[in-house]
Formats: structure tokens, sequence, C-alpha cells
């Protein structure tokens, strides 16, 4: 199935949603231009749908190969990563010291969208050892980055993070793994690891590990984990050749319903003698220190949704314009391609409702990160880098829920030729489901918006995103249009809700904390789709004003009109039923007795 890069949404919301314009005039940005954007997505589209695409089928019907500690990717797998590599699609961000191109996190976020919709199996590595790059800027000696990253921002080695244990699961503090002081510096790491993503494969000569363990003197919990940099080959830090190869080893894949281009592996340290590893930043920090990589791995994972959701509707618009059935209902005509009925055309724009609405929350968020970390004012970074962490999870959660409906609805639109393998609907809703349980499941993330976010800064970040909200509404409300009009009437009465559920959650968390928990999750869908529909009704209103400049692309700016239109008539009244959830405090979950479940 072919894949054609969404270039005038992207665009669309990086100016009008991400603001683009007041990025490119950070420090570090001045040469960015919205012409250079566009030559930038242009490529990575045709390199996405080129090169990447024709090899997201292969990659599910072949699959990894293990044999004997070794992985092999599926035929074609090794050549792409090295015309990534060689594009330079894997080193944008990082900066130019290291042999990156120091560009803004809003621009790689669309980049990264568009490979991953060709081929999400494909992009674990490259996708995981920026996370990794970007743990060693913020933690790493000045050697350790000196000797890793150049060759890891190049693509010549790769990157891993290495948390879950069978004991754990994502209760860190289980961990188990340890390491043990050597006399020259170094440690030696004993212990397994789990589900570890591209733990093992030969697309580059060395896979640089990130290892959370324990050392002999830390205490007991999250408060005594440490990050170790473990590489598979030992490195000579004089020179950066390599030497022999490190007591590390992938013992076993799993084999999975999904992504089974993306070998994920069981991780065995010191078999032998211990696998030599390299402490970064100071001991017992390690958990803060991976948070770094993990708040990445969450966006982009977040990435991921839109991107599966995104081919999903590609693939929907495809088949309903092609397949014949059934009835006109206005016309009576017989024998009519299925996108004629109103039921297609209701999933159709659901998705696209969905898709483009995600997409432009992690837009958004992108060029927050750029403003926290590039910005000059002390206060707007702070302010921006407090939305980022709020909205995180949101990003995270929402897009990977709305991935799995998206690509769901594909299947539907697809009937019964939606659940053969052959029409490769089956691949993206396979695909798709794992994104909402890696790094962090829904139910995580939930916990994390109400604990970590809202209750501990007692709503004060929340509180602000909902003013924002409302002078959209306002603005809406004041356009003069009809149709922006009741935008806006739908958005101020979900924000309502929103600002409702979060004052409950706020009066009723320090007593009941588990009837908070047991509504985490609804709170985190309302938050979601508010949002969404927040953004929904900025692109209505910016494209209502592009309507009036001289070239407007008309049929693009109605599509957008109609399509927030539509996710605040048929989505955005979902708000109403979450709200209820969260505040009905429902103690039925709680007071079940185990025995009965």
């Amino acid at each position: 199935m072919s894949y054609t890069a969404p270039i005038k949404d992207m665009l669309f919301s990086l100016e009008e949603i991400a603001g683009f314009d007041a990025i490119s005039a950070l420090p570090g940005c001045e040469e960015l231009s919205a012409d250079l954007a566009g030559s930038i997505l242009s490529e990575a589209g045709k390199f996405s749908a080129s090169v990447l695409a024709p090899l997201n089928r292969v990659g599910d019907t072949q699959g990894v190969r293990y044999d004997d500690g070794n992985v092999t990717m599926p035929d074609g797998f090794v050549a792409a990563y090295q015309q990534l590599c060689a594009a330079g699609w894997n080193s944008l961000v990082p900066p130019a010291e290291y042999g990156g191109m120091n560009l803004p996190y809003v621009l790689a976020t669309p980049v990264r969208e568009m490979l991953k919709s060709a081929n999400h199996g494909f992009c674990g590595s490259y996708g995981l050892t920026g996370g990794a790059v970007e743990a060693l800027l913020a933690h790493g000696s000045d050697e350790l980055k000196q000797v890793f990253l150049p060759r890891m921002v190049s693509g010549e080695w790769s990157g891993t993070m290495n948390l879950t244990e069978s004991q754990a699961g994502s209760d860190l503090s289980a961990i188990r793994t340890r390491a043990e002081v050597q006399g020259d510096g170094t440690y030696r790491l004993f212990g397994q690891k789990i589900f570890i993503t591209f733990g093992e494969h030969d697309l580059t000569e060395n896979i640089i590990h990130l290892v959370l363990a324990r050392l002999p003197d830390a205490p007991p919990g999250v408060r005594g984990i440490s990050l170790f940099l473990v590489p598979k080959f030992l490195v000579n830090f004089a020179d950066g050749t390599l030497g022999e190869r490190n007591d590390v080893r992938c013992i076993s894949i799993e084999h999975k319903m999904g992504i089974r281009s993306s070998p994920t592996c069981t991780m065995a340290y010191g078999e032998q003698d211990g696998a030599v590893g390299y402490l970064i930043g100071e001991p017992n920090q390690g958990l803060s220190y991976m948070f770094t990589m993990m708040n990445e791995a969450r966006l982009a994972v977040g990435g991921e949704g839109i991107a599966l959701a995104e081919r999903a509707y590609q693939q929907a618009v495809g088949y309903a314009r092609e397949r014949v059935q059934g009835r006109d209902a206005l016309t009576g005509a017989l024998n009519v391609p299925i996108i004629h009925h109103p039921d297609v055309r209701r999933m159709l724009l659901t998705m696209r409702a969905r898709v483009e609405t995600a997409r432009a929350l992690s837009l958004m968020v992108a060029g927050m990160i750029d403003q926290a970390h590039r910005n000059p004012d002390a206060d707007v970074r702070k302010s921006q880098l407090a939305l980022v962490e709020l909205l995180t999870p949101v990003v995270k959660a929402c897009s990977t829920e709305m991935a799995i409906d998206v690509t769901s609805l594909n299947i539907q639109i697809h009937g019964g030729m939606g659940f053969i393998e052959e029409t490769g609907a089956a691949q993206h809703y396979r695909d798709a489901r794992i994104t909402a349980i890696y790094e962090g499941t829904t139910g995580i993330q939930a916990n994390d918006l109400i604990g970590r976010k809202v209750l501990r800064e007692q709503g004060s970040t929340m509180h602000l995103l909902i003013g924002r909200m409302n002078r959209t509404a306002a603005d809406l409300q004041q356009a003069g249009s009809p149709d922006l009009n009741a935008i806006g009437k739908r958005l101020e009465q979900a924000i309502g809700q929103l600002r409702a559920a979060t004052e409950w959650v706020l009066a009723t968390g320090t007593a009941s904390m588990n009837l908070v928990l047991a509504g985490a999750v609804p709170f985190l869908h309302l938050t979601g789709t508010v949002c969404f529909g927040w953004l929904a009704g900025l692109a209505a209103l910016a494209a209502t004003r592009r309507l009036g400049e001289a070239g407007a692309d008309r049929d693009f700016l109605d599509a957008k009109i109609l399509t927030a239109q539509f996710y605040c008539a048929h989505e955005l009244p979902h708000a109403e039923s979450y709200a209820r959830t969260v505040m009905a405090g429902d103690q039925s979950a709680m007071t079940m007795r185990e025995a009965q479940f």
C-alpha cells in the first residue's frame, strides 16, 4: 500500500498551531524559514514513500530472525537504514558539535511522523538512539559525550533504553540488576532486562545500552537506582575504535502480534565476568536521568500513534473510493463507491478529525519544547516546560488510544476484506496496539497527569491551559461566522466540564486518592478530548482567515473548517460523559472484593 505524506496539514499546523514564526526567531533558529521547512518535509516525504513504505509489508511478513544471540533484520532494512543515515534523517536535532543539525524539535516531529507512517517497525532503532543521545547530552560526562555521541548521532552506533525486568514490570523500584564497582572507574553489571526494543540487530556495528541498575550500597526503592552506559562492544576511549565483545547478550526475542520487524529482546548482563559499564551522572540518580529519555520516548510513541492512524486513514479513503457497493441514499443510484454512504463518511471524518487534532497537539507541544530550551526569557522557559510536562501524558496516551480506534475503523470500512491479512489493514491495527502499552500504559499516563501534574502543583498549569482555551472559545464566538460561533459555544461548554472535573480532582485527591485514580483514565480522555477540540477551533479560525488571502487553497481550507465542525459536533460532546464519570466518585471499583471479580 502506498503512502503520501500529509505535508499540507503538517505545514498548516506548524505555522498556525505550533508557532513556527516565533520559533524561527529563537537563538540558533535564525536561518529557518517556511520555505526551508517545506523543503525538508518534502524530501522526508519522498524518502518515506520511496524507501521505507515498500518495506513495511516485507517487515511484517518476514519479521526478525534470531540465531544464538544474533538478530537479523528483514530484507532491505540494513540498506534502508544506511540511506536514512546518509540523508541525515536520524540526526536532525542534536547539536552541531557532535554532528547533528541542531534543528528545532518542532521541525523534527513531522519528519519522524512520516518515517513512522511509512514503516513503524523500522523506526524503533533510530528513535531510541535519539532518546539515548538526549540523555547523554543532559547527564553524561564530557568524556562519555566525546567518545559516544558523534557515532550515535551519525547512526554508526545505535542506542537502547533498558528498564524493565520480569519481576518488576512498570514498578522500577523492584529492579534487581546490580552494578559492582571496579578499581578503574568502570562497573560490572549483572542481571536481565526484558522487552528491550532493538536490544540486538544488524543495522549498526555497535549498540549502546543505557541500563538502570543498583549499586551495592544503594538505598531501597527508586531512590537507589543508577544509570549506566553499557556498549555491546567495548570502545577504546583514545580513538573510538571497537574492542572485544562485552558481556551482554540477547538471549531471546519475543513473538509479537505486531511490529514484527522491531526486535523485542531479553538481554542478559554478566553471564560470565560482568558487563563493563560506565556510570552516567551521579550515583542513585538514574531514574531522574532516565526520565529525560523516557519523556522523549513518550512523546515519540504518541507520534507513532498519529503516524499509524494517518496511514490507516489514507488506506481507508482509498478503499472507500474504489469499493463499489449499495445504493446512494440521496440519489438512489445503484452500485456506488461506498464513500457515498453516510456512515462510511462518518467513520472517515472521525478518523480524519482525530488524526489532525492529535497531530496539532503533538506539534504544539514540540513547539513548547523548543521555547522551553531556547527562549532567552527564563519565565517563558519555565511556563513552557510546565505545559510540556502537563501535556506529555496527554499526547502519549490520547494519541495512541486514538490510533487503536482509527486503525480499527479502517478495518471496519474494509468490511470482511479488512480482516484479511493481504489487504494490510490488519497490520496497522496490530502495530498500533502496542503503542498504548509501552513507555507507560494509558493508566500510568493518567496517574501521572493527575498525581505528578494536576495535584502536585494544585492545578496551576491546568488552569493556565484552560485560560488559553477560553480565549480561543471567545475568539470563535466573536468571529462573526455562524459556523465558528457554533464551534466556540461547544468548545466553551467542554472547557467548563474540564474545569469542573479539575476542581473535583483537586478537592477530592488529598482525602480519597483511590477514588480519584479510579477515574484517572476518564480524566485523561476528558483532557485530550477538550485539547483536541481547542485545536480544531484554532484551526478553523486560521483557515477562515486564510480564505481571505490571495491565492488561498480553498479546498484545503474549507476541509479544515468542515473537519473542525465535525469534531466539535461528533467528538467534543464526549467530554460531558467523561466529566460526569470522573465526578461521580463511584466507589464500586474499590469496594468490590477481589474474589468477586
